[in-house]
């Protein structure tokens, strides 16, 4: 992998926007520190082990959520990238003389391809794997506490995975809106989450709140649009609105101080998203904006630059695993007879830096056996197998599958695949093994409706 992200950084041309890969990788980091950080296992009077979260037993920590939940700034380098990647695809189809209905259809399905690979073979290989182990545990008659709190907590970053996959298949009619109307389609984004809130808040309106889930984030995606196009120009007044409203919010509104979710909590600003949190990622994003700059001299450092092309490489991979690495370190340590030190106290603040060493340390050595899974195949336009007129619709379905069976599955988790286990998704109930099913067909929907005739010019990886 060395010498693949030397030869890589090498090659690099010299109109890349480097900085826009530094924040991919940093904002992936900063949310699997989190996750480690925030993870507090202890053991009960009765000796089952149980996991808590660090800002429930220490309230006052919650304030820093305000810079280290930075999942928004993920979703505005995808729409970044997104905007790139389609306008690339669009002229290469194009100059191949595929403008009409049935060149838009066969171009929006390998768009989707294109910008899914990696990010669904490793997430379904992932969710095979601990799927399989889920089952043998389970025919094995193994459960009980860390294990079966494993089992449902390693799912849930996959909530992550199917807001993406929203992402990436509305990119083309909400890029169309932005090439239009450019603020403006932003501006009726924004507008939109805030009366949701209304109806929520204000009127009580049952459900409303769910579309804040495409809204928030949408509206966030829809910064990479303008940031592609050289039109956030004044970044520290963005920064400055963002803060301010979520401050204002927090402090007179209904909204909780927590920008991740908080045990028992009866509103939360992540699930659904909030306007409150909507503001907080304006002010994410323009704050990073506004060190892009220094951050862009910084990256003309060879070693610097090598540093972040590797990390790139294997990023979803670290994403997806790193829970499993935790956990299988504090079971370790259960295993051992070791004694869990209280969380929040001296002691447990002490063996911090080495819980996340060792767990970066498994983090890696999955990363070593996964990371294959990850790397993009070439993406063509077109391959016999799926007609243009059948590619749009097969494409639209696969994506929409996995979106379900993928956020079903962050909230069913893996534990009770043979009892038919639920959870409510939007007011529709799911199981696990329904949702494994679902994101499997989507998987091979989107593959196959995304391939291009074997003679076709290779499009933009």
């Amino acid at each position: 992998m060395a010498s693949s992200a030397h030869a890589l950084a090498a090659a690099t041309p010299a109109s890349r926007d480097k900085y826009v890969d530094l924040l991919r990788v940093a904002s992936l980091g900063t949310v699997v520190l989190g996750h480690w950080l925030m993870a507090a296992v202890s053991v009960r009077g009765d000796g089952r082990a149980e996991v808590g979260n660090l800002l429930a037993v220490e309230p006052r920590l919650q304030l820093l959520t305000w810079a280290l939940q930075v999942m928004p700034v993920f979703f505005f380098v995808g729409g970044f990238s997104h905007a790139l990647s389609y306008r690339s695809l669009r002229r290469k189809a194009g100059e191949n003389g595929e403008d009409g209905e049935h060149g838009g259809g066969a171009l929006y399905s390998v768009f989707l391809r294109a910008r899914l690979q990696r990010l669904l073979r490793p997430t379904v290989v992932f969710i095979g794997v601990w799927g399989a182990l889920a089952l043998a545990l389970q025919l094995a008659g193994k459960e009980g506490g860390l294990l079966d709190v494993s089992l449902r907590l390693v799912a849930q970053p996959l909530w992550f995975i199917g807001i993406y996959l929203a992402m990436v298949a509305f990119t083309p009619p909400l890029l169309r809106l932005h090439e239009r109307y450019g603020w403006g389609a932003f501006g009726g984004l924004v507008a939109a989450a805030g009366l949701v809130d209304v109806l929520r808040f204000g009127c009580g309106v049952p459900y409303v709140e769910f579309l804040n889930f495409a809204f928030v984030w949408l509206a966030v995606h829809q910064l990479g649009f303008l940031r592609a196009d050289g039109k956030l120009r004044r970044p520290h007044l963005l920064a400055g609105a963002g803060l301010t409203g979520a401050v204002l919010l927090v402090t007179y509104g209904p909204y909780p101080l927590s920008m991740v979710g908080m045990p028992g909590e009866k509103i939360s600003n992540m699930a659904p998203p909030t306007f409150a949190l909507l503001c907080h990622g304006l002010w994410l994003v323009g704050g990073v904006e506004s060190l892009r700059g220094p951050a862009q001299r910084w990256l003309r450092r060879p070693r610097v630059w090598r540093a972040v092309v590797a990390a790139n490489g294997v990023s979803m991979t670290a994403f997806l695993w790193h829970l499993t690495a935790m956990l299988g370190v504090y079971g370790a340590l259960l295993a051992l007879g070791v004694r869990l030190p209280e969380p929040a106290t001296g002691v447990w603040w002490a063996q911090v830096p080495v819980r996340v060493v060792v767990a970066g340390a498994v983090t890696a050595l999955l990363v070593t056996v996964f990371r294959r899974f990850e790397q993009p195949s070439a993406v063509v336009l077109r391959e016999s197998g799926v007609s243009p007129a059948g590619a749009r619709p097969a494409a639209a379905l696969g994506v929409t599958l996995c979106l379900f069976g993928v956020l079903g599955l962050s909230m069913v988790g893996f534990g009770g695949l043979l009892e038919g286990r639920t959870a409510v998704l939007i007011a529709v109930r799911v199981t696990a093994p329904v949702a494994v099913a679902m994101t499997l067909v989507g998987w091979l929907l989107v593959e196959r409706a995304g391939r291009g005739r074997p003679e076709a010019a290779p499009a933009a990886a």
